[in-house]
Parts: structure tokens; C-alpha cells; sequence
């Protein structure tokens, strides 16, 4: 049985009169549990208030499907007094770690108890206080390491293509300079006149210039490399496709290089065609450190918001061209588009520029396109795999299509794909933050609409954004 002497062990009681602590032993009920009894749940109605004389009880809380210890029941102590007072749910589990010896006092027997007293009132509410105080700073941390393992996870997903991009360019460009060492020196060793030799750095020149600040018009692109395909196929270039996309990204005019290469023509060595080598590679290098800056550009850009928490609400608008920032991404997907990947670019150039979060944009390109070319890696259809990129307004809206041939979304699934951690990719290979990312940039910044269409053969992201 409960004795006066038992409650006056806790600091609290003892400010009540003998005849109120003989009142509270006379009015208690006799509980005992086992290790491992679960006194009461998390959401379940107030039972009373708790005397705990002996033994050991852990007090836990759901997160994220998880019973968290939040603090433990000493011997000898008291509680339930806040659910008695607030007449809430149990926002807690108790559960005994020890053979327990329990006492319950009636909600309203309590109560009177508390109101009789105002020194015994004082120390109940100061307990309350603080063990508020401890639930509250609980569930804050819980929340602040939740927000940051999914800002982490973001940041890491968003940091992978741009850190991948850099590292290719690094690794693809030094065999690239040391090949252009060795053509200067074999160039150098024949004692051209100064002359031709400014012809050839003109036209680099003027190529780096078209390379850096491109016009982003896929059909003059086309038009060039179908020009410069004919031109070095009459020439007799082994492997002529592979000079085609540089030189016409260098907008090199074939007339030009009739001009350039008739004291060659009948070289039997390999100057014959090594100054239109050497112009493609040279091309390609400075392509290689434009992707590079772009990556290493994003990056930063990642790194100095994520200083700021997130990186999703501290960047500035800006008026966007939807154009430069779609090529600014295949810019750097180069590397894997040139597997046997083709873009087709089905751009309306009259669009006007928005005002949007430019850098985030970037953002929705990188995840839709890199999409893409996953599911064309994982497809065993027969036809060309083919990305197709098309742009215009409608209904006071621009319209932003990512469409490829792979093998579709099944229907089971398509509602899931904006979720977050809901990912088609194996293991390892994909967080499933891409498209909860372009949701929300697309959705909660720009107040867009992000849809998606599919069918066997084609899928297509379609993003809607204000004009």
C-alpha cells in the first residue's frame, strides 16, 4: 500500500499537508506491471495521474514510423499530470523496462487535490513546464534532422550531373591537349609563312567566339553540318562525321576551307587533313572547358545556397531565355548523348523571355533530360533512340515538352513519380528526388504545372509555366 512516507520521497509532495498526503494514499489505485507491459499509446485517451514508486518505464514517440526514446520514468516519480490538465491524448508511449510498481489517482481526485494547495500547484505546473519544454525540443530536432537528410539528399542528386560533367571535361581534355602539342609541333617543323598560319587562328578564333555565345537555332546547326558533311566527304576525310558537329558548332564556312586547305590537297603526309584536325579538336577543347565552367558554375551555385539552408528559396529572378538554359543542359549531357542518342530541337525562337528563377530552371532541364536518357539506355525497342525537345506558348503559358521513345511509364505508377524517395532506377542509381524537385520548383516557384504523358514507345514531361 501507498504511505505518506513514499510520497514525501518526491520533492513535490512535500509541500502538502499530512491529512492531503493520507487523503492521496487512501484514493489510489494498486497497479504493477512486467517488463515490457505497455502502461498506455501514443494517442490513446488520459488514464490518471501516475505515482511510480519502483522500477523503470522508457517514454517514446512515433517518428517516421519509428518508436523514438524521448526519456525515461526513474523510480521514484510522477506523471500524466499534463494530460489530466490539457484533457488531450497520450502524445506519448510508456512502456516499462523493469517490474513496475504502480499507484493511479482518478483525473478528478487529482484535480483536487491540486487546486487545495498553491505550493503543490506551483510544483506541478513547473514540472509541466519542463517536461513540455524537453517533447517540444524533441520533436524540433526530429524535424530540423528530417528537413536536412532530405535537403542533403536533394543536394547530393543535384550536385551528381554538374560534378559528373566536370570531371569528364578534365579527363577528356588533357589527351585532347596533348594531341594539339603534337599537331603544332608537326606543323611548326614545315615553316608555314605567318600568313596562313593567321588564316587558321582567324577562323579558331572567330569559332571560339560562336562556340561560347551560340545562336541556339538547331536548323542553321543542321544546315551547317549537312554542308560541312558533303565538303569533307569530297575531300576524302577518313571519319568525317567526327569533325562535322565541332566545326559546324564553329560555324566554319566550307568556302573557307577551300581557301585553307588547296596547298594541302596533295600533301602525302598527314597535313593533308590535320589543320581541319587540328581546328575540330581545338573546337572540342573549348567546348569541353565551356561544359566545364557550366558545371563548376552550377556547383558553386548549389554549394552558396545550400550556406543558406536551401538552396530552393534564396536565389533571384531574373528574365530567362527557356532556350539558353535547355542548351546550357545538353551542353553538359554531351557525354552521354553521344551514344547514339539524338536531340531533335523543335524550338519556337519568337518566345519572349520570362521572369523566373533561372538557375533552378536549369534544375527541371537537367533532371527531365537525364531522365530521358536513362530510359532510352533501358530500352529494347529497335527504333533510334531520340530525345525531342519542343518549345511554345499556349493558353498565356509557355510550354516546355521533354518527349523520348523509350518504353513508357506503366499506368500502376505514373500518379507516384513526383513523390518523394519513389524511384523506377536500381538500386544505387537513383534517389528518387528528381522529379519531387522539378515538381516543386516548377509548382511552388514558378507557379507552373508539371504534367506527364505516356504510352508504350513514348513518354512525355511537360512543364507549363506564366508568361
Amino acid at each position: 500500500m501507498l504511505c505518506a512516507e513514499s510520497l514525501l520521497q518526491m520533492e513535490a509532495f512535500q509541500s502538502l499537508p499530512r491529512a492531503r498526503l493520507d487523503w492521496i494514499c487512501d484514493r489510489v489505485e494498486p497497479m504493477q506491471l512486467k517488463a515490457g507491459d505497455v502502461l498506455v499509446k501514443e494517442g490513446e485517451r488520459p488514464l490518471g495521474f501516475f505515482i511510480q514508486l519502483s522500477g523503470q518505464i522508457t517514454v517514446s514517440r512515433q517518428s517516421n514510423g519509428v518508436n523514438m526514446p524521448v526519456g525515461r520514468h526513474l523510480s521514484p516519480s510522477f506523471f500524466g499530470e499534463i494530460q489530466v490538465l490539457t484533457e488531450d491524448l497520450v502524445p506519448v508511449t510508456l512502456k516499462a523496462d523493469t517490474d513496475v510498481d504502480l499507484y493511479r489517482l482518478q483525473c478528478l481526485d487529482f484535480l483536487d487535490v491540486l487546486h487545495s494547495c498553491r505550493e503543490f500547484e506551483r510544483d506541478i505546473f513547473r514540472t509541466v513546464g519542463k517536461r513540455m519544454r524537453g517533447l517540444e525540443s524533441f520533436i524540433q530536432s526530429r524535424e530540423k534532422m528530417a528537413a536536412l537528410g532530405t535537403l542533403s539528399a536533394g543536394l547530393a542528386h543535384e550536385l551528381n550531373n554538374p560534378a559528373a560533367a566536370l570531371v569528364r571535361s578534365l579527363k577528356d581534355l588533357q589527351p585532347a591537349m596533348l594531341e594539339l602539342q603534337r599537331m603544332n609541333l608537326v606543323y611548326g617543323q614545315r615553316q608555314v609563312d605567318d600568313d596562313h598560319t593567321q588564316e587558321w587562328l582567324d577562323i579558331r578564333d572567330r569559332g571560339f567566339e560562336a562556340i561560347t555565345h551560340p545562336d541556339n537555332d538547331p536548323l542553321a546547326q543542321a544546315d551547317r553540318e549537312d554542308a560541312l558533311t558533303d565538303w569533307l566527304e569530297d575531300y576524302g576525310v577518313a571519319n568525317a562525321w567526327q569533325l562535322v558537329e565541332p566545326l559546324a558548332a564553329g560555324k566554319v564556312d566550307p568556302a573557307k576551307l577551300d581557301e585553307l586547305m588547296a596547298r594541302w590537297r596533295d600533301d602525302p603526309t598527314e597535313l593533308r587533313d590535320m589543320g581541319l584536325r587540328w581546328l575540330a579538336l581545338s573546337f572540342d577543347v573549348i567546348g569541353m572547358i565551356q561544359s566545364g565552367l557550366d558545371g563548376a558554375d552550377r556547383i558553386s551555385t548549389l554549394v552558396q545556397s545550400m550556406k543558406s539552408y536551401s538552396y530552393m528559396d534564396r536565389a533571384a529572378q531574373q528574365q530567362v531565355n527557356i532556350h539558353d538554359g535547355i542548351e546550357d543542359t545538353l551542353r553538359l549531357f554531351a557525354f552521354k548523348l553521344k551514344h547514339g542518342i539524338t536531340v531533335e530541337r523543335r524550338y519556337d525562337q519568337t518566345l519572349p523571355k520570362i521572369m523566373a528563377f533561372g538557375s533552378e530552371l536549369n534544375q527541371v532541364w537537367t533532371n527531365l533530360i537525364d531522365n530521358a536518357i536513362d530510359a532510352l539506355d533501358e530500352s529494347s525497342t529497335t527504333d533510334a533512340p531520340k530525345i525531342v525537345i519542343r518549345t511554345c506558348a499556349k493558353n498565356d503559358s509557355l510550354r516546355v515538352e521533354v518527349e523520348d521513345n523509350g518504353p513508357g511509364i506503366p499506368e500502376e505508377i505514373k500518379n507516384r513519380l513526383t513523390e518523394p524517395f519513389f524511384t523506377t532506377k536500381p538500386m544505387g542509381k537513383g534517389s528518387g528526388l528528381g522529379l519531387d524537385v522539378v515538381r516543386r520548383i516548377v509548382e511552388n516557384r514558378h507557379q507552373g504545372s508539371l504534367l506527364i504523358e505516356s504510352v508504350p514507345g513514348k513518354t512525355c514531361f511537360i512543364v507549363m509555366l506564366p508568361l
